[in-house]
């Protein structure tokens, strides 16, 4: 194995993001945003991209989830050992904190693709002998704590990560910013030690933020409110400091409170949202800026299943560097697509009977529904109207959910909890499985084993929605609220099926809970049903449909390219 120091020849891409998913057993994810930006890593090293990643170590993970006998979501922390899966790199670091010095240190991992491409991944730590104890704790819990123990997360993920990149002798042509969890290292980059600041504030600083901006691009994720920090500056002056004048601070992040997306969207050149309708929501949003639209991707290699891959690999040799190539589906004979996802089926069916004890049957239509348990998600609108749902689904559906609530969540937990008791009213007529602690691993085994995959969230709340493209690269159409990537990827009755009305409005108030459900239950009555139990050819024209129209060109590998030719080269 290479010195560490080889790194450091070329000159990368910083991607900093709060969490990265490579693995389950790196528990540094709590859902799409770390998902995505493990996908994003590997298809850098596919494509040979000279990418590094920065991000935090998470030593206690997001949360295990399990629960109570009344359906009640426990948490507890994940035990995992860094030590037993990263290299810890020499060289430490200092980030000022409560006016401590705090040091930081990083691990490496090395993310390696079979065209012999590698992207080192840094994971930030504080956990060394010598700082305070509950500075040695900051990396602990993802999205744990109070709004002081985020600011100190980010401080040594932007600040911190940026002077370790530094140190370790990077040389950095871009940061990407993904999301606003990371926008303290434009502080860093304006306080360049070679900046000289004459005459008033803004002269001083106003062509070094040109350069700054020169150095940065921003990616946005969402339009929910929670995903767009801010901070008193009480308590920014408490926590950070005078990193740069507060004047300055106020006049990038927010007069009255200090606004990261907003920093990050003043010391961007490249700003994007991640699908066109985010895009525009975004743009409505934060009138002023120029906010571009990439649409977000999966990993193919990563997500399918290893039945289809058999077959990817017979039928449309090279697919996985090349996506593209899916397009060919129809080289693939029926009766071999039908068996390889029954087969991906039986492998979900025999794991949730030993996981959970439930037993589902192989010949039903089943629904999949897991992402984050939160209110917009609206994981529990399925159950609106139950009568009717039993009467349209009455030995003809199976429902498998999975998703976690925030611990500090309680509508979440309580929606979860509601799915939970379904299972009293349904029974044996529409069986009901929840899947405790859903991550990477129960999403590779959930996603291609079921038969649909049902999404509803509030539009137009869902910035993206790539499990919807996981399940189309497995040949699981989607059944959702015309929102996210699923504008794009639509055709009605030939990708999938839609929910509700078209996607005319940019403004987050809008809710068309009551159109939605009456149309998600017309269609399943009389479309879906009837075309999964009485048209197998239809049926599987369907799925065969979501991944040469779908998943050929949803993937990450589309989406590097956009963000190397759209923002890395400008």
């Amino acid at each position: 194995m290479k010195d560490w120091r080889h790194f450091t020849e070329t000159s990368r891409i910083a991607y900093f993001s709060m969490e990265i998913g490579l693995m389950t057993e790196i528990p540094t994810y709590s859902g799409g945003l770390g998902v995505l930006a493990g996908d994003t890593i590997r298809s850098a090293a596919d494509l040979k991209l000279p990418f590094v990643a920065v991000t935090l170590i998470s030593r206690k993970g997001y949360f295990l989830q399990t629960f109570n006998d009344d359906g009640w979501q426990q948490e507890s922390a994940v035990d995992w050992t860094p030590e037993d899966l990263l290299e810890l790199l020499p060289i430490k670091t200092l980030v000022t904190i409560e006016n401590r010095d705090v040091k930081v240190q990083a691990w490496l991992y090395r993310v390696k693709s079979p065209t012999g491409g590698e992207v080192p991944v840094l994971f930030l730590d504080t956990d060394i002998q010598g700082n305070q104890p509950e500075d040695r704790q900051i990396t602990d819990y993802l999205y744990g704590g109070d709004k002081a123990y985020r600011l100190k997360q980010e401080i040594v993920l932007g600040i911190g990560g940026a002077r370790l990149l530094q140190v370790l002798g990077f040389r950095v042509r871009k940061f990407h910013l993904n999301e606003g969890h990371a926008s303290l290292l434009t502080l860093v980059l304006l306080n360049h030690p070679h900046l000289s600041v004459e005459g008033s504030l803004e002269e001083g600083y106003s062509q070094h933020i040109r350069s700054v901006q020169e150095k940065c691009v921003f990616t946005t994720h969402t339009p929910v409110e929670s995903g767009h920090d801010r901070f008193s500056y009480d308590l920014v002056s408490q926590v950070m400091g005078d990193v740069v004048p507060v004047d300055l601070l106020k006049k990038l992040g927010g007069e009255d409170e200090f606004n990261m997306t907003l920093l990050a969207l003043n010391l961007s050149h490249f700003v994007n949202g991640v699908a066109k309708k985010h895009g525009e929501v975004s743009q409505a949003m934060f009138p002023g800026f120029e906010i571009h639209s990439i649409t977000n991707g999966i990993h193919p290699f990563t997500w399918a299943s290893p039945y289809l891959i058999h077959l990817y690999d017979k039928y449309l040799p090279g697919w996985a560097n090349e996506p593209e190539l899916l397009v060919r589906v129809d080289l693939i004979p029926d009766n071999e697509i039908q068996d390889a996802h029954a087969g991906a089926k039986a492998y979900l069916f025999q794991w949730i009977k030993e996981t959970t004890g439930a037993k589902l049957d192989l010949d039903v239509l089943t629904i999949g529904f897991a992402r984050r348990a939160t209110a917009y998600k609206r994981a529990n609108m399925i159950f609106t109207d139950r009568d009717r749902l039993l009467k349209i689904g009455d030995g003809k559906l199976q429902l498998v959910f999975g998703g976690k609530a925030h611990p500090n969540d309680e509508y979440g937990k309580q929606m979860i909890q509601e799915i939970f008791q379904q299972e009293e009213f349904f029974g044996d007529k529409l069986k009901i499985v929840y899947l405790p602690n859903y991550n990477m691993d129960v999403a590779s085994r959930l996603i291609p084993g079921v038969d649909i995959w049902l999404n509803n969230p509030l539009r137009p709340l869902e910035a993206s929605g790539t499990s919807g493209m996981k399940a189309a690269l497995n040949g699981v159409p989607n059944f959702s609220v015309l929102d996210g990537w699923w504008i794009e990827g639509h055709i009605e009755g030939v990708t999938g099926w839609s929910i509700g009305p078209p996607p005319t409005e940019t403004n987050t108030e809008v809710n068309h809970s009551d159109d939605d459900v009456q149309d998600l239950y017309k269609k399943l009555e009389e479309t879906i049903i009837p075309l999964y139990y009485n048209n197998r050819q239809e049926w599987t024209k369907v799925l065969k449909n979501a991944i040469g129209k779908n998943a050929y060109y949803f993937n990450t590998h589309a989406m590097m390219r956009r963000y190397v030719t759209e923002a890395y080269l400008r």
